[in-house]
């Protein structure tokens, strides 16, 4: 069996591969980012109480998850989609904490009840107690997938460093955490699923698929491949695990509460507004957010999303169903769940951790894979220019995410075997 993902490499993209990707310019930059990031941090929060130096709410984000386990504390679940309520809580939140003018704050609650569930047990903390406790949490979360994923990749062993340093320095770490997000659970389920894949329990990595549902907008691309790649386990898997969190979900809080869910998730033009201001566009990085900012026309922009999307998926079911290694076929997965996702803000991001460091590690150990090193470096450093879009109209990372897909997908050549550790996982 012999397979390729690309092309002979052309001279001019090994000398910029070279230049740009070398272990020791890679360590600089990432320390220089490192640095900037978390001094900038530092700086804005070194404020005392609840609002940075920028005037803005310290773990903003986290807001609606406090208040929706407020809500669920005090048996009101009934109002956790009623933006009214959920609208006057956020202000006594704020207020309580703020001896400055009155500041009205209006952040729409998108996510099922399971999520308020899970945050119940610190709503009896004050919020930027309970902001501060579930980022410190996550971090080690973040360090724990990492270091799994990195534990699995033989050639990445001897950069250990290299790698921590990259990993404070992803620039979706760094807005995951100033705004207090949950990407993080994400980041765990895509790393579970590569876990169980590489164990070869599809089932198991199914059901951590379908934990997904809690962000279900990652769940638009993921069950498609797996079906029309005749995963069939995988798929299954995924299925019931969705369902059966649905349905406990259902169980636990009632039919109103999940018909409340539903409704608000259906009838977008009641929260689309205050979730995705004017300058969202430049903040996201998905197939929908770059037609959008290309073109000025909303029905042609989602017509194109729709058709680049079904492309997408097509080739990553193409690239799944392939004898490739498995840590070529779930970076494919992964950057196809990234890029049809229609509301993926920059922190959501994180979740292509686990792929750029499979992809790092295939790369060095198939020295002529230049191409596919310089894209995955691009696709690290490109979401911190997100804001030049407001500009330019295009956001660099998306074709680099895409261009990255097309270049994994499968061609038959002679001349490329794999090698024992890819035979391993295929």
């Amino acid at each position: 069996m012999t397979s390729s993902t690309q092309p002979d490499t052309p001279a001019w993209l090994s000398h910029l591969e070279a230049r740009l990707c070398s272990p020791r310019r890679i360590r600089a930059q990432a320390i220089l980012l490192a640095l900037c990031f978390w001094s900038v941090c530092a700086v804005d929060f070194a404020t005392p109480g609840l609002f940075d130096r920028a005037g803005n709410i310290k773990f903003q984000d986290f807001l609606p998850f406090y208040i929706s386990a407020r809500l669920v504390a005090q048996n009101h679940a009934g109002d956790l989609y009623n933006q009214q309520v959920t609208g006057d809580e956020m202000q006594r939140v704020v207020q309580a904490s703020n001896d400055r003018q009155a500041v009205r704050v209006s952040l729409p609650n998108l996510y099922g009840p399971q999520v308020a569930l899970m945050f119940a047990p610190l709503s009896r903390f004050s919020f930027p107690t309970a902001a501060l406790a579930w980022t410190s949490l996550s971090l080690m979360v973040y360090a724990g997938c990492i270091y799994l994923v990195w534990k699995s990749c033989l050639a990445l062993r001897p950069y250990s460093a290299l790698v921590a340093i990259s990993a404070l320095a992803f620039p979706p770490l760094f807005h995951f955490f100033v705004r207090g997000q949950i990407s993080v659970v994400p980041l765990a389920c895509f790393t579970a699923a590569y876990l169980a894949f590489r164990a070869q329990n599809h089932w198991l990595a199914g059901i951590a698929l379908g934990f997904l549902v809690l962000k279900p907008q990652f769940l638009i691309a993921i069950p498609l491949i797996l079906l029309l790649s005749k995963s069939w386990r995988a798929f299954a898997g995924l299925v019931l695990s969705a369902a059966t969190q649905l349905i406990l979900t259902a169980i636990h809080f009632g039919p109103a509460v999940m018909h409340a869910y539903f409704d608000t998730l259906w009838h977008t033009s009641r929260w689309i507004t205050a979730a995705e201001l004017s300058l969202a566009p430049i903040q996201m990085h998905s197939l929908r957010s770059f037609w959008t900012l290309l073109i000025p026309w909303p029905a042609a922009a989602f017509a194109l999303y729709a058709m680049s999307s079904c492309i997408v998926v097509a080739i990553a079911a193409a690239i799944w169903r392939s004898s490739h290694p498995l840590a070529l076929r779930f970076s494919a997965l992964t950057l196809a769940a990234v890029l049809v996702n229609p509301h993926l803000f920059v922190y959501d991001l994180l979740v292509i951790t686990p792929a750029l460091l499979l992809l790092a590690d295939w790369a060095l150990a198939n020295p002529p894979s230049a191409r596919i090193r310089l894209l995955a470096y691009l696709a690290f450093i490109l979401p911190l220019l997100g804001p030049l879009s407001r500009w330019t109209h295009l956001q660099l990372s998306v074709p680099i995410f895409f261009v990255l897909l097309w270049t994994l997908r499968p061609t038959e050549t002679a001349g490329h075997k794999l090698d024992s550790n890819e035979c391993r996982v295929v």
